[in-house]
């Protein structure tokens, strides 16, 4: 393949059929690692390289820039660049890419790889399934930058929205499986059941029980997450057939799949009585569809319920993004991994929805976490839930009933052809025995655009859903007849055809009756109620959203419009790979762009979280360390300012965290680093490095701290959380990264949405590219020696990739490091503006921040009583989302403008922070009380603003109109501020009842 396609006259039908491996770009020095010489600058490549989309993706026009640079003293981003970046890891050449395409072109090119794709009617199951979005759905929720453009739910007050949906979510949940508490969603059912293990495991009463066992009727991928995550643990994973079973002492857990992955329904009830008899928890995979119909896995004894909620109106996608749960029992609430939402009050005692029980959460845990996972799908299980409320339980039975109906028919059909089927019960799902006729069946299949799943070499399995027809079981019967006459499926009507769900099987029990799941019939009512919620939300169609370190810049429209293609979102993440040759070309050019921008020799685009990407990253250093003879290699040092994820995930990896010590300056220890390494270097696995730092600035040392940890046997590890300020300035795997995750849902501008998705792809030096990821039902992925699926799907959450894809393709090169050299302007720019008001905890060379810094707010407590929190609170009043709270240093808070926001912006953002300053000097000089100001009431909401009995030391338009601008565009809070502590003393984690409103 070419370096990229756009440079060729070749078309792109003729570049994809080569589909080669990505052309290595860039040149090679004497160490293997690429390095680059000098470019122009940027400001004037702009006028010449960048592209109109790169001109309306960065905030400031040349003009706001040039403001901008003169006010910080430098006469252009080059200058400010060589300020801020250590000489000695700048890229001296610019990125080896193609010229940026404009949004048009970009489009038609995306659209030339799509249709490469091939849409097949997909009978596979294996938990993926087709289904109908609603379309009032995927406008208003999918398609709509009000969802999909908001942060995760910190600040609560802003967000009650989408916690509601994720409540509603939770109901759904713990409704359909008949158990009591259910977190608002994880990545995929493969690492929710990997999360059901090891919450088991830290549950054990008997320590000695190391052993996990899981039923062969699991889906596959299922249980090849499940032994990647249980080895570094040492964990035994054992698998068999269940009714071959019996539990001791030695297993602490066990998954079983209900419906079994072939499609068969057992009664475990008392398989699960004897494992409780040894003290061992049960986790039950099922499907959510199937549970309107069958008795849920809560009524028969399990502990946990795990599974995929796709098929509830969220496209295949080649295998995600899609929204896990986790249900479980009350008890087991503080070990649940994963978020909660919970029910609380406002200061005015008004019910109110947060995220509760935060302290189990990895930023605080840390390597006492009960997960890394800081990620969940949140904009996938807002869509899942909302399926529920437009169907409510009888559309969901009905839809259930219908896809029953028609596999008997199907199952009918196929006994009169005289193929041999299980004689278990079944919901969805057959198992059909074909003899020696898999060959002539397969290409009847595909003369008719059909994929069935291949069990063995003697069975086939096939998956009825939400979209199959009367005329596609009647296809399906042709394609089995092999060309004979078939029997026309019978009695295929909703009514009068009979069930074959034995009534011990059965379910007899109520679910979905809280009224919102009963409310929204009408699209009318349906639609308010998704505008409603979104206008509790702030997002950012609303304003900046300063997040330090979560980097929510611009989601163009042009790179959102492809998810919803057909090519790309209604393809199995199992169908045969010559019908995806678009998405591997795809997959093939991201991965050569990415290598281009990170240095590194390979990418693995399968973790589909931040975290997930530390996790996978980790692995294969250890796996590296274990191939070479010295698997004793398990410390991992990690700076004392790091991700909280980080030190988390270390503990998942099977590694021993060391902490290593920062200095004043908020820069990590070399002293102490060299100390700790000499001190482990017999066992040193691995550093744990973000850089630029957590605190914001480009520490110098990076090499010299690289070089300690190869020098003593480890590996260096970089988090790539803080990518946004070195695209096209510098590159990890040139200044001594050997592993780097990246958070595409932060610099290459995949939407947050709401929290979840993300997606996380590592890149690694060339002696660790045979172990990145496998997959087995997928043998092309992966190294020689790889480390085992870390995700259900091959790739990852795969559709999502174009947003990616569309972002690089129209930036560019020159787009995309003026867009690194705008962040950092910014931040500094922010920074300049507020060190008059407050202290700027961290600063690097000449006295300059990166792309993101620290204000530190702690001197307030002291002098006025305020914390962090009421500042935030308060921005909150003057039409802003807060930046990052008390991270990573208690007290402050992290401010990331990034490159999309307007200089108009930035200003705005400052002049609140000042006028915040003056509110604070108030209550420092004794003109306002320290118990009654507005920082301590705020946010203010309308209800404080229509208040007959108005007693509070400040006015009304003090209140709620600080500035002027925010009488221009208004964004009020849905509630006051928020009891933290009632809501955990006070658990309530579904739907309330109508009465608790009353109350």
């Amino acid at each position: 393949m070419s370096q990229s396609f756009y440079g060729s006259d070749t078309t792109v039908t003729k570049g994809i059929s080569s589909l080669g491996a990505p052309t290595t770009l860039g040149r090679q020095t004497a160490n293997g690692r690429r390095q680059q010489t000098v470019g122009q600058s940027t400001i004037d490549a702009a006028a010449n390289g960048a592209t109109d989309f790169a001109r309306r993706h960065i905030g400031p026009g040349p003009a706001a820039i040039e403001t901008m640079l003169q006010r910080l003293g430098y006469d252009s981003l080059d200058a400010l660049t060589d300020a801020v970046i250590p000489a000695d890891i700048r890229l001296v050449q610019p990125l080896q890419l193609a010229p940026g395409l404009e949004e048009t072109e970009a489009l038609q090119r995306l659209r030339a790889i799509a249709s490469q794709n091939q849409v097949w009617r997909s009978y596979i199951g294996l938990g993926y399934h087709n289904t109908k979005i609603p379309t009032v759905i995927q406008r208003n929720v999918l398609e709509n930058p009000g969802w999909y453009t908001q942060y995760t739910p910190y600040q609560p007050e802003i967000a009650q929205g989408r916690l509601e949906a994720l409540l509603n979510f939770q109901t759904m949940v713990t409704d359909l499986t008949g158990l009591e508490i259910a977190n608002a969603s994880l990545l995929d059912e493969g690492t929710a059941a990997a999360e059901a293990m090891t919450m088991s495991f830290n549950l054990r009463k008997n320590k000695k029980a190391r052993r996990f066992w899981v039923s062969a009727a699991c889906h596959p991928q299922t249980l090849e997450v499940v032994k990647t995550r249980a080895l570094p643990l040492d964990i035994e994973v054992v698998v068999g057939d269940y009714r071959q079973f019996t539990p001791d002492d030695s297993y602490f857990g066990l998954l079983l799949q209900y419906p079994a992955s072939d499609g068969a329904i057992y009664d475990y009830g008392e398989l699960i009585h004897q494992a409780h008899d040894h003290k061992a928890l049960v986790t039950v995979a099922t499907d959510l569809l199937s549970l309107t119909l069958l008795k849920p896995p809560g009524e028969f004894g399990a502990d946990i319920a795990v599974g995929n909620s796709q098929r509830f109106g969220v496209p295949l996608g080649f295998g995600g993004p899609h929204a896990a749960f986790f249900a479980t029992r009350s008890a087991f609430a503080r070990k649940l991994p994963g978020r909660l939402v919970g029910v609380s009050k406002d200061n005015h005692g008004t019910l109110a929805l947060r995220l509760a029980l935060q302290t189990r959460e990895q930023h605080i845990r840390r390597d006492a976490a009960t997960s890394n996972i800081c990620t969940a799908q949140v904009l996938l299980a807002i869509i899942a839930s909302m399926y529920a409320v437009y169907h409510g339980p009888d559309g969901l039975q009905r839809i259930a009933t219908r896809v029953h109906q028609l596999t008997v028919a199907l199952a009918q059909g196929l006994r009169a052809l005289g193929y041999t089927l299980a004689d278990t019960p079944y919901f969805d799902t057959l198992r059909v025995d074909i003899g020696q006729t898999q060959a002539a069946i397969l290409a009847q299949a595909a003369a008719k655009h059909m994929n069935l799943r291949l069990i063995d070499n003697q069975t086939l399995g096939v998956s009825l859903d939400e979209t199959t027809t009367p005329q596609d079981v009647q296809e399906l019967l042709q394609v089995f007849a092999c060309d004979s006459e078939s029997p026309a499926p019978t009695e295929l009507t909703l009514d009068g055809q009979s069930l074959a769900i034995p009534e011990q099987l059965a379910r007899t029990s109520p679910y979905l009756s809280h009224p919102v799941f009963h409310n929204h019939r009408s699209e009318t009512e349906m639609l308010r109620y998704l505008h409603r919620l979104q206008g509790k939300d702030f997002s950012l169609t609303t304003g900046m959203i300063p997040l330090g370190s979560c980097t929510m810049k611009l989601n163009a429209t042009a790179e959102m419009v492809p998810i919803t293609w057909p090519e790309f979102s209604q393809i199995h993440p199992f169908a045969p790979l010559d019908q995806v040759r678009g998405y591997r070309y795809l997959f093939q050019e991201l991965e050569s762009w990415l290598a281009e921008i990170t240095g590194f020799a390979a990418i693995s685009l399968q973790p589909n979280a931040g975290s997930q990407g530390e996790y996978a990253g980790l692995l294969v250093i250890r796996q590296y360390h274990q191939q070479r003879g010295e698997g004793h290699r398990r410390v991992c040092l990690i700076p004392q300012s790091a991700h909280g994820t980080n030190p988390a995930s270390a503990v998942m990896a099977g590694m021993t965290v060391v902490a290593v010590a920062c200095d004043q300056d908020g820069n990590i220890d070399v002293a102490d680093l060299r100390v700790k390494a000499d001190q482990h270097q017999d066992n040193l696995a691995a550093l744990m490095v973000t850089y630029p730092s957590t605190h914001g600035v480009f520490e110098t040392a990076i090499r010299d701290i690289c070089d300690i940890v190869h020098s003593h046997g480890g590996q260096v590890y970089m988090d790539g959380a803080n990518m946004n300020a070195q695209v096209g300035l510098c590159r990890p795997a040139d200044f001594g990264a050997d592993v780097c995750h990246l958070n595409l849902h932060k610099t290459f501008c995949i939407p947050h949405g709401g929290g979840g998705p993300g997606v996380g792809p590592i890149g690694v030096q060339a002696h660790l590219r045979d172990f990145l990821p496998s997959h087995g039902l997928t043998p092309s992925v992966g190294g020689k020696q790889a480390i085992g699926a870390i995700a259900s799907a091959p790739w990852g959450s795969a559709s999502i990739l174009p947003i990616s894809w569309m972002y690089i393709a129209m930036m560019g090169a020159t787009g995309l490091t003026q867009a690194s050299q705008v962040a950092i302007l910014n931040a500094n720019y922010v920074a300049y503006r507020l060190r008059d008001h407050y202290d700027i905890l961290y600063t690097g060379r000449n006295g300059l921040v990166a792309h993101e810094c620290i204000i530190d707010l702690r001197p307030f407590r002291k002098q006025a009583g305020i914390s962090a929190d009421d500042v935030a609170k308060r921005l909150i009043d003057y039409g802003f989302h807060p930046p990052t709270m008390s991270w990573p240093v208690a007290g402050t808070i992290m401010v990331e403008p990034t490159e999309s926001e307007s200089l108009a912006e930035l200003d705005r953002f400052c002049e609140a922070m000042m006028a915040i300053r003056e509110e604070i000097r108030a209550v420092e000089s004794g003109q306002v009380s320290a118990e009654d100001n507005l920082l301590k009431r705020a946010p203010h909401t309308v209800a404080d603003l229509v208040t007959v009995d108005w007693q509070r030391p400040y006015s009304r338009e003090q209140a709620v109109f600080p500035y002027p601008w925010v009488r221009e565009h208004k964004f009020w809070p849905a509630v006051n501020r928020i009891d933290q502590a009632y809501g955990d003393r006070n658990l309530m984690c579904s739907c309330p009842s109508m009465d608790a409103y009353s109350d």
